[in-house]
């Protein structure tokens, strides 16, 4: 519960003033020059992370920019400037090192995002739209109010409304009287979806942020832990039970089921292309048009930090085996120590016997019948001399299919280059099957660090291919989608 929940009472704000990053940025004097280049970089491009010296090399000629205008207005080099929105009582950047890499990256804060949208408000509109939002919100009321409706028979009816109103449009459009959208309409709910768009990219940050908190608890509470390894593996995994299972949690899974779903991303796709291809939209904004795959990426690195608990709970647990082992063998040698040390004193026997570290039971019902052992019978008639004119051809034994994975990955990497994801029967599509279905079960068994293989149970997809003889063969299986790796770089299409 955010400490506003309760209202906005006095000591809320003053807590709000002192402690929040997002208004220390608002009150800066710097604020211009953190809020404008900090929207270029992350914002308007969407970056999730950047190199360090990148990030310097782009405010240093930003500074020289407004130097130039207004000289010694700032005097600091990029790279002090850039530690110090990182630092702790800024908290304006995150500045971190990704794994594999020696060198910091940036990336920009829930703080900034939420300093931009109240400045973003300031400004003045020469269009507000409010039909479009009327209408949303009749819309998400019916939802909840239909949607938690347990009488079987309201819910109907409320099917039946529907259908009559949808009746009622087909039979004007029969009749000639299709009503359209004029430019205002498609202005007002284009303003609204492109806000929602980029709120969703916002929401993004402060949803892997929070996952980052959960991260660094995590690896405070594995530092200073004294106890055993059941009672924190008891906390750390209730804890990730009760991220995954709150309202955040599971509308983010929902959100990210949607992005892999290959048929809502083809639906999305060709909306916004249709979209932006309206010529009376004076609204449209040509970064929107590939948008759901900004959505992609922002979830993809929110779906690693969630990975990297995963990682710092294995390390724990191989940290401490290894402790407990050598704790075994340290006491294993000073037993041995304390033997040797009394192997020499009079009227000390040393030695000891130990029948059975436990009862060996065995009932006489589980002791196995005696079974013969049966002789092989050997018949020798069927054998035929070499050159005879029955025998069999040999030539069946090196007549076996061998397919060689390298290019089918090659298949799918090109394919992840244009897009996010691609479905199996894309790829058969775009690359026949020469080999039948052996290349088709190998396309299944493909593993690799540039893409990952998901499965879909609850559809079904049809994969067809010409064979040898000439015939047309289809296979029916479930989805089977190809997801790039976190890390692998995309080249937006056209």
């Amino acid at each position: 519960m955010s400490r506003m929940a309760a209202g906005m009472e006095f000591e809320e704000i003053a807590w709000l003033r002192a402690n929040s990053p997002a208004w220390r940025l608002l009150r800066a004097d710097s604020a211009p020059l953190v809020l404008s280049f900090l929207y270029r970089i992350f914002v308007e491009e969407n970056v999730r992370s950047i190199p360090a010296a990148e990030l310097a090399s782009r405010l240093d000629d930003e500074l020289y920019a407004r130097n130039e205008r207004v000289p010694h207005s700032f005097p600091k080099p990029a790279k002090a400037y850039l530690d110090d929105w990182a630092a702790a009582e800024s908290g304006w950047l995150r500045k971190y090192y990704p794994e594999g890499s020696d060198e910091p990256h940036f990336d920009a804060t829930p703080a900034v995002e939420k300093a931009l949208q109240w400045v973003r408000a300031l400004a003045e509109r020469d269009f507000v739209g409010t039909e479009s939002r009327l209408n949303t919100i009749f819309d998400l009321l019916r939802q909840i109010v239909f949607g938690t409706e347990p009488d079987p028979a309201a819910k109907i009816e409320e099917l039946r409304r529907q259908q009559r109103r949808l009746d009622g449009e087909i039979a004007r459009i029969e009749a000639g009287e299709a009503t359209m959208l004029d430019s205002s309409g498609v202005r007002d709910r284009y303003q609204q979806f492109a806000a929602t768009a980029r709120e969703l990219l916002s929401d993004f940050r402060l949803v892997e942020e929070n996952f980052r908190k959960l991260d660094r608890q995590l690896r405070e509470k594995v530092t200073g832990w004294q106890g055993g390894k059941g009672e924190l593996l008891d906390d750390v995994l209730g804890s990730r039970e009760s991220i995954a299972g709150s309202d955040q949690g599971r509308s983010f899974q929902a959100f990210y089921d949607f992005l892999l779903s290959q048929a809502r991303q083809q639906e999305l796709s060709d909306l916004l292309e249709r979209v932006h291809q309206l010529s009376g939209n004076a609204e449209s904004d040509p970064r929107l048009r590939h948008v759901h795959y900004d959505w992609l990426q922002a979830a993809e690195a929110a779906q690693a930090t969630v990975r990297q608990l995963s990682e710092q709970l294995r390390r724990f647990l191989d940290d401490q085996v290894w402790f407990e082992n050598r704790r075994v063998i340290d006491l294993l040698r000073d037993i041995e120590g304390h033997a040797l040390s009394l192997r020499d004193e009079p009227g000390i026997d040393l030695t000891m016997e130990v029948d059975a570290l436990a009862p060996d039971v065995t009932l006489p019902m589980e002791r196995p019948l005696y079974t013969p052992v049966r002789r092989p019978r050997l018949d020798s008639d069927p054998i035929r001399p070499a050159g005879s004119d029955d025998e069999t051809d040999p030539t069946a034994l090196f007549e076996q299919v061998y397919v060689d994975p390298g290019p089918l990955r090659g298949n799918i990497r090109a394919a992840l280059r244009r897009q996010p994801q691609v479905g199996l029967a894309d790829l058969v599509s775009a690359a026949p099957l020469t080999h039948g279905v052996a290349e088709l079960v190998t396309y299944l068994s493909l593993r690799d660090d540039a893409f990952t293989v998901v499965y879909d149970d609850s559809r079904s997809e049809q994969v067809s291919w010409t064979g040898p003889d000439g015939r047309d063969r289809t296979a029916t299986l479930p989805g089977v989608t190809f997801a790039r790796a976190v890390g692998l770089v995309a080249v937006s299409p056209p």
